[in-house]
Protein backbone atom coordinates (compact mmCIF):
# COMPACT_ATOMS: atom_id res chain seq x y z
CA UNK A 1 0.00 0.00 0.00
CA UNK A 2 1.30 3.12 -0.62
CA UNK A 3 2.46 5.66 1.94
CA UNK A 4 0.58 8.78 1.88
CA UNK A 5 2.79 12.03 3.18
CA UNK A 6 1.45 13.48 5.93
CA UNK A 7 1.04 16.89 4.59
CA UNK A 8 -1.50 15.74 1.90
CA UNK A 9 -3.00 13.19 4.48
CA UNK A 10 -6.88 13.58 4.45
CA UNK A 11 -6.87 17.30 2.90
CA UNK A 12 -10.40 18.09 4.55
CA UNK A 13 -10.01 16.86 8.01
CA UNK A 14 -5.81 18.77 8.06
CA UNK A 15 -8.18 21.90 6.97
CA UNK A 16 -10.69 21.75 9.90
CA UNK A 17 -7.86 20.94 12.23
CA UNK A 18 -6.30 24.78 11.16
CA UNK A 19 -9.72 26.15 11.97
CA UNK A 20 -9.64 24.94 14.75
CA UNK A 21 -6.47 26.05 16.05
CA UNK A 22 -7.30 29.61 14.73
CA UNK A 23 -10.24 29.94 16.59
CA UNK A 24 -8.75 28.70 19.55
CA UNK A 25 -5.72 31.39 18.71
CA UNK A 26 -8.46 33.92 18.09
CA UNK A 27 -10.21 33.74 21.31
CA UNK A 28 -7.42 33.82 23.16
CA UNK A 29 -6.49 36.78 21.74
CA UNK A 30 -9.64 38.42 22.35
CA UNK A 31 -9.65 37.06 26.11
CA UNK A 32 -6.88 39.22 26.28
CA UNK A 33 -8.32 42.46 25.17
CA UNK A 34 -11.38 41.97 26.57
CA UNK A 35 -11.14 43.39 30.40
CA UNK A 36 -13.00 41.18 32.72
CA UNK A 37 -11.98 37.83 31.22
CA UNK A 38 -8.48 37.34 32.35
CA UNK A 39 -8.26 34.33 34.72
CA UNK A 40 -5.43 36.53 36.13
CA UNK A 41 -7.88 38.74 37.70
CA UNK A 42 -7.95 38.18 41.41
CA UNK A 43 -9.76 39.75 44.52
CA UNK A 44 -8.18 39.65 47.89
CA UNK A 45 -10.63 38.94 50.69
CA UNK A 46 -9.84 39.10 54.59
CA UNK A 47 -12.75 37.54 56.27
CA UNK A 48 -13.40 35.59 59.75
CA UNK A 49 -12.65 31.99 59.82
CA UNK A 50 -15.73 29.63 59.01
CA UNK A 51 -17.65 33.16 57.40
CA UNK A 52 -18.13 32.82 53.64
CA UNK A 53 -19.00 28.94 52.37
CA UNK A 54 -17.17 27.66 49.32
CA UNK A 55 -19.84 27.36 46.96
CA UNK A 56 -20.39 31.32 47.32
CA UNK A 57 -16.63 32.29 46.54
CA UNK A 58 -16.45 29.60 43.50
CA UNK A 59 -19.59 30.71 41.80
CA UNK A 60 -18.05 33.89 42.30
CA UNK A 61 -15.03 32.75 40.60
CA UNK A 62 -17.39 31.32 37.97
CA UNK A 63 -19.66 33.82 36.83
CA UNK A 64 -16.69 36.60 36.88
CA UNK A 65 -13.91 34.40 35.76
CA UNK A 66 -11.25 35.30 38.14
CA UNK A 67 -9.94 33.89 40.88
CA UNK A 68 -10.43 34.84 45.09
CA UNK A 69 -7.48 35.07 47.53
CA UNK A 70 -9.75 34.08 50.95
CA UNK A 71 -7.25 34.85 53.93
CA UNK A 72 -8.80 34.50 57.16
CA UNK A 73 -8.50 35.86 60.79
CA UNK A 74 -9.91 34.46 64.29
CA UNK A 75 -10.69 38.49 65.31
CA UNK A 76 -11.04 41.96 64.99
CA UNK A 77 -8.20 43.06 67.44
CA UNK A 78 -6.01 40.38 65.08
CA UNK A 79 -7.41 42.13 61.76
CA UNK A 80 -6.49 45.90 62.99
CA UNK A 81 -3.57 44.72 63.59
CA UNK A 82 -2.15 43.32 61.17
CA UNK A 83 -3.26 45.80 58.33
CA UNK A 84 -1.79 48.90 60.64
CA UNK A 85 1.34 46.55 60.59
CA UNK A 86 1.33 46.95 56.88
CA UNK A 87 -0.51 43.97 56.19
CA UNK A 88 -1.77 45.22 53.07
CA UNK A 89 -3.11 44.43 49.77
CA UNK A 90 -6.60 43.55 50.57
CA UNK A 91 -9.41 44.18 48.42
CA UNK A 92 -12.40 43.86 50.72
CA UNK A 93 -12.54 43.35 54.75
CA UNK A 94 -14.91 42.33 57.40
CA UNK A 95 -15.15 43.89 60.21
CA UNK A 96 -17.93 44.14 63.14
CA UNK A 97 -19.62 47.49 63.56
CA UNK A 98 -16.87 49.24 66.38
CA UNK A 99 -13.88 48.51 64.23
CA UNK A 100 -15.84 49.74 60.98
CA UNK A 101 -16.12 53.09 63.07
CA UNK A 102 -12.73 53.22 63.95
CA UNK A 103 -11.54 52.52 60.74
CA UNK A 104 -13.58 54.99 58.91
CA UNK A 105 -11.86 57.70 61.51
CA UNK A 106 -8.39 56.81 60.58
CA UNK A 107 -9.48 56.73 56.78
CA UNK A 108 -8.53 52.82 56.12
CA UNK A 109 -11.68 52.28 54.15
CA UNK A 110 -12.66 53.59 50.16
CA UNK A 111 -16.02 55.17 49.96
CA UNK A 112 -18.56 52.90 48.26
CA UNK A 113 -19.92 53.49 45.67
CA UNK A 114 -23.88 52.44 46.29
CA UNK A 115 -24.58 53.19 42.10
CA UNK A 116 -22.59 49.98 41.67
CA UNK A 117 -24.78 47.94 44.04
CA UNK A 118 -28.18 47.51 43.27
CA UNK A 119 -28.73 44.93 45.96
CA UNK A 120 -28.34 47.05 48.16
CA UNK A 121 -32.78 47.75 48.25
CA UNK A 122 -32.39 44.15 49.77
CA UNK A 123 -30.97 44.99 53.07
CA UNK A 124 -33.49 44.90 56.08
CA UNK A 125 -33.35 48.87 57.25
CA UNK A 126 -33.88 47.79 61.07
CA UNK A 127 -30.14 46.73 60.73
CA UNK A 128 -29.10 49.31 58.65
CA UNK A 129 -30.69 51.24 61.42
CA UNK A 130 -28.28 49.79 64.15
CA UNK A 131 -25.52 51.36 62.19
CA UNK A 132 -25.56 55.08 63.63
CA UNK A 133 -22.20 54.80 62.88
CA UNK A 134 -22.63 54.98 59.23
CA UNK A 135 -26.04 54.88 58.62
CA UNK A 136 -25.98 55.98 54.94
CA UNK A 137 -23.58 52.84 53.97
CA UNK A 138 -20.90 55.41 52.76
CA UNK A 139 -17.78 53.27 53.85
CA UNK A 140 -19.47 49.66 54.49
CA UNK A 141 -22.27 47.51 53.44
CA UNK A 142 -23.50 45.28 56.26
CA UNK A 143 -23.16 41.23 55.77
CA UNK A 144 -24.99 39.96 58.84
CA UNK A 145 -25.86 40.94 62.27
CA UNK A 146 -25.96 38.02 65.09
CA UNK A 147 -24.15 37.14 68.40
CA UNK A 148 -22.15 35.03 69.94
CA UNK A 149 -23.79 32.76 72.13
CA UNK A 150 -22.73 28.86 74.31
CA UNK A 151 -22.76 25.89 73.11
CA UNK A 152 -23.24 23.07 75.42
CA UNK A 153 -22.51 18.78 75.10
CA UNK A 154 -25.82 18.22 76.98
CA UNK A 155 -24.90 14.18 77.18
CA UNK A 156 -21.79 15.79 79.53
CA UNK A 157 -23.73 18.42 81.12
CA UNK A 158 -27.19 17.51 81.31
CA UNK A 159 -28.78 19.92 83.86
CA UNK A 160 -27.49 24.13 83.09
CA UNK A 161 -28.92 27.43 83.02
CA UNK A 162 -29.29 29.28 80.27
CA UNK A 163 -26.75 31.76 81.54
CA UNK A 164 -23.10 33.49 80.94
CA UNK A 165 -23.47 32.12 84.98
CA UNK A 166 -22.35 28.64 83.58
CA UNK A 167 -18.33 30.40 83.31
CA UNK A 168 -18.69 30.17 86.89
CA UNK A 169 -19.82 26.43 87.85
CA UNK A 170 -16.33 24.47 89.49
CA UNK A 171 -17.64 21.61 88.36
CA UNK A 172 -16.81 22.23 84.72
CA UNK A 173 -13.44 23.29 85.32
CA UNK A 174 -11.26 22.76 82.90
CA UNK A 175 -14.02 21.85 80.16
CA UNK A 176 -15.01 25.27 79.49
CA UNK A 177 -13.30 27.86 76.55
CA UNK A 178 -14.50 31.42 76.76
CA UNK A 179 -13.28 33.79 73.09
CA UNK A 180 -10.19 34.99 73.15
CA UNK A 181 -12.26 38.36 72.36
CA UNK A 182 -11.78 41.73 74.49
CA UNK A 183 -14.91 42.85 73.75
CA UNK A 184 -17.13 39.64 73.45
CA UNK A 185 -15.35 38.32 77.21
CA UNK A 186 -15.84 41.90 78.57
CA UNK A 187 -19.35 42.50 77.17
CA UNK A 188 -20.61 39.43 78.29
CA UNK A 189 -19.76 40.06 82.52
CA UNK A 190 -21.14 43.61 81.79
CA UNK A 191 -24.47 42.37 80.43
CA UNK A 192 -24.76 39.49 83.50
CA UNK A 193 -23.93 42.45 86.21
CA UNK A 194 -26.68 44.33 84.35
CA UNK A 195 -24.23 46.84 82.52
CA UNK A 196 -24.52 47.91 79.06
CA UNK A 197 -21.63 46.39 76.65
CA UNK A 198 -20.56 49.59 75.69
CA UNK A 199 -20.20 51.57 79.25
CA UNK A 200 -17.54 53.89 79.84
CA UNK A 201 -18.13 53.89 83.74
CA UNK A 202 -14.54 52.71 85.15
CA UNK A 203 -15.89 51.36 88.22
CA UNK A 204 -18.31 48.72 86.13
CA UNK A 205 -15.52 48.30 83.89
CA UNK A 206 -13.54 47.17 87.05
CA UNK A 207 -15.85 44.94 88.26
CA UNK A 208 -16.36 43.17 85.01
CA UNK A 209 -12.73 42.39 85.03
CA UNK A 210 -12.93 41.33 88.63
CA UNK A 211 -15.76 38.82 88.02
CA UNK A 212 -13.84 37.32 84.93
CA UNK A 213 -10.74 37.12 86.89
CA UNK A 214 -12.28 35.67 90.14
CA UNK A 215 -15.22 33.61 88.77
CA UNK A 216 -14.85 32.34 85.57
CA UNK A 217 -11.31 32.31 84.42
CA UNK A 218 -10.01 30.26 87.55
CA UNK A 219 -12.47 26.93 85.88
CA UNK A 220 -11.28 27.73 82.03
CA UNK A 221 -8.95 25.68 80.09
CA UNK A 222 -7.93 29.09 78.08
CA UNK A 223 -9.21 31.78 75.81
CA UNK A 224 -10.30 30.51 72.42
CA UNK A 225 -11.43 31.90 69.18
CA UNK A 226 -9.25 29.35 66.82
CA UNK A 227 -9.41 25.89 68.24
CA UNK A 228 -12.64 25.80 70.07
CA UNK A 229 -14.38 24.32 67.68
CA UNK A 230 -12.14 21.07 67.22
CA UNK A 231 -11.88 20.91 70.88
CA UNK A 232 -15.05 20.50 71.24
CA UNK A 233 -15.67 18.25 68.56
CA UNK A 234 -12.84 15.38 69.67
CA UNK A 235 -14.56 16.06 73.58
CA UNK A 236 -11.78 18.23 75.13
CA UNK A 237 -14.52 21.04 76.14
CA UNK A 238 -17.88 20.29 76.97
CA UNK A 239 -18.99 24.35 77.10
CA UNK A 240 -17.44 27.09 74.79
CA UNK A 241 -18.63 30.32 73.92
CA UNK A 242 -18.51 31.34 70.04
CA UNK A 243 -20.14 31.11 67.13
CA UNK A 244 -22.32 28.32 66.44
CA UNK A 245 -21.32 27.96 62.79
CA UNK A 246 -17.77 26.80 63.52
CA UNK A 247 -19.07 24.16 66.51
CA UNK A 248 -21.22 22.52 63.90
CA UNK A 249 -19.46 22.75 60.91
CA UNK A 250 -16.77 20.75 63.28
CA UNK A 251 -19.29 17.96 64.08
CA UNK A 252 -21.35 17.87 60.96
CA UNK A 253 -20.36 14.69 60.43
CA UNK A 254 -21.12 13.08 64.03
CA UNK A 255 -24.56 12.66 64.33
CA UNK A 256 -24.25 11.72 67.72
CA UNK A 257 -22.60 14.96 68.95
CA UNK A 258 -25.30 17.35 66.85
CA UNK A 259 -27.77 15.82 68.58
CA UNK A 260 -26.20 16.59 72.21
CA UNK A 261 -25.53 19.29 71.25
CA UNK A 262 -27.21 22.97 71.70
CA UNK A 263 -26.66 26.67 71.26
CA UNK A 264 -28.41 29.26 72.99
CA UNK A 265 -28.00 32.80 73.95
CA UNK A 266 -28.20 33.60 77.26
CA UNK A 267 -31.16 35.20 79.20
CA UNK A 268 -29.13 38.34 80.44
CA UNK A 269 -28.74 39.35 76.50
CA UNK A 270 -25.07 39.56 75.45
CA UNK A 271 -22.97 41.78 72.97
CA UNK A 272 -24.43 41.60 69.32
CA UNK A 273 -22.01 42.49 66.16
CA UNK A 274 -22.75 43.58 62.68
CA UNK A 275 -19.92 42.68 60.70
CA UNK A 276 -20.00 44.66 57.20
CA UNK A 277 -18.19 44.15 54.08
CA UNK A 278 -15.72 47.00 53.20
CA UNK A 279 -13.01 48.22 50.77
CA UNK A 280 -9.81 48.91 51.71
CA UNK A 281 -8.04 52.36 51.09
CA UNK A 282 -5.78 51.29 48.25
CA UNK A 283 -7.33 48.28 46.49
CA UNK A 284 -6.25 47.62 43.43
CA UNK A 285 -9.60 45.91 42.66
CA UNK A 286 -12.63 48.25 43.29
CA UNK A 287 -14.32 47.26 40.75
CA UNK A 288 -14.39 43.72 41.39
CA UNK A 289 -14.52 44.57 44.73
CA UNK A 290 -17.60 46.33 43.94
CA UNK A 291 -19.30 43.34 41.79
CA UNK A 292 -18.53 41.02 45.01
CA UNK A 293 -20.30 43.05 47.44
CA UNK A 294 -23.33 43.09 45.04
CA UNK A 295 -23.19 39.32 44.69
CA UNK A 296 -23.14 38.49 48.41
CA UNK A 297 -26.70 40.32 48.35
CA UNK A 298 -28.61 38.70 45.52
CA UNK A 299 -31.49 36.80 48.07
CA UNK A 300 -30.33 33.63 46.85
CA UNK A 301 -26.69 33.87 47.24
CA UNK A 302 -27.28 35.28 50.75
CA UNK A 303 -29.75 32.56 51.38
CA UNK A 304 -26.99 30.04 50.33
CA UNK A 305 -24.85 31.88 52.76
CA UNK A 306 -27.09 31.65 55.60
CA UNK A 307 -28.19 28.15 55.01
CA UNK A 308 -24.36 27.20 55.04
CA UNK A 309 -23.78 28.44 58.66
CA UNK A 310 -27.46 27.86 60.18
CA UNK A 311 -28.23 31.33 60.07
CA UNK A 312 -30.93 33.23 60.09
CA UNK A 313 -31.35 35.99 56.69
CA UNK A 314 -31.17 38.60 59.15
CA UNK A 315 -29.30 41.52 56.96
CA UNK A 316 -31.35 40.56 53.81
CA UNK A 317 -35.32 40.47 53.32
CA UNK A 318 -35.88 38.78 50.35
CA UNK A 319 -33.52 35.90 51.05
CA UNK A 320 -35.42 34.65 53.78
CA UNK A 321 -37.68 33.25 50.92
CA UNK A 322 -35.10 31.70 49.46
CA UNK A 323 -33.34 29.48 53.00
CA UNK A 324 -34.34 26.19 52.83
CA UNK A 325 -32.54 24.96 55.92
CA UNK A 326 -32.91 25.48 59.43
CA UNK A 327 -31.00 27.99 61.95
CA UNK A 328 -29.24 27.76 65.35
CA UNK A 329 -31.39 30.17 66.40
CA UNK A 330 -34.14 32.61 65.13
CA UNK A 331 -34.49 36.79 64.90
CA UNK A 332 -36.14 36.97 67.93
CA UNK A 333 -33.40 35.47 70.07
CA UNK A 334 -31.25 38.27 69.00
CA UNK A 335 -34.22 40.95 70.71
CA UNK A 336 -31.73 41.26 74.24
CA UNK A 337 -28.40 41.54 72.46
CA UNK A 338 -26.65 44.61 72.53
CA UNK A 339 -24.63 46.18 69.41
CA UNK A 340 -20.67 46.77 70.44
CA UNK A 341 -19.96 49.94 69.41
CA UNK A 342 -16.65 51.98 69.04
CA UNK A 343 -16.14 53.45 72.45
CA UNK A 344 -13.27 55.69 71.88
CA UNK A 345 -10.89 56.66 74.37
CA UNK A 346 -12.73 54.53 76.80
CA UNK A 347 -11.35 51.47 75.04
CA UNK A 348 -7.65 52.31 76.95
CA UNK A 349 -9.69 50.91 80.32
CA UNK A 350 -11.18 47.75 78.09
CA UNK A 351 -7.56 47.29 77.09
CA UNK A 352 -5.87 47.87 80.49
CA UNK A 353 -8.40 45.28 82.17
CA UNK A 354 -8.02 41.99 79.48
CA UNK A 355 -4.32 42.71 78.36
CA UNK A 356 -2.88 43.66 81.96
CA UNK A 357 -5.35 41.46 84.26
CA UNK A 358 -7.48 38.91 82.11
CA UNK A 359 -5.05 37.66 79.88
CA UNK A 360 -1.85 37.89 82.41
CA UNK A 361 -1.39 34.03 83.08
CA UNK A 362 -3.66 32.62 80.69
CA UNK A 363 -3.18 30.00 77.44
Amino acid sequence: MEEIPINDAVPGKRQAGLRVKLALLGLLILSLLIPGCKKSDRLYIYNWTYYTPDSVIEKFEEEYNVTVIYDEFASNEDMYAKLKAGGSGYDIVFPSADYVSIMIRQNMLEKIDKSKIPNLKNIDPAVLGQADYDPNMEFSVPYYFGAAGIIVNTAKVPVFEKSWSIFAREDLRDRMTMLDDMREVMGDALVYLGYSVNTSNPSQIAEARNLINHSWKPNLVKFDAESFGKGYANGDFWVVQGYPEVVFEEIADNRRLMSETVFFIPKEGGPAYIDSMCILKGSKNKELAHKFIDYIHRPEIYAEFADAFGFPATANIPARQHKTGDSWYSAEDLANVELKKDIGAVLDLYNDAWFNTIRIGAQ
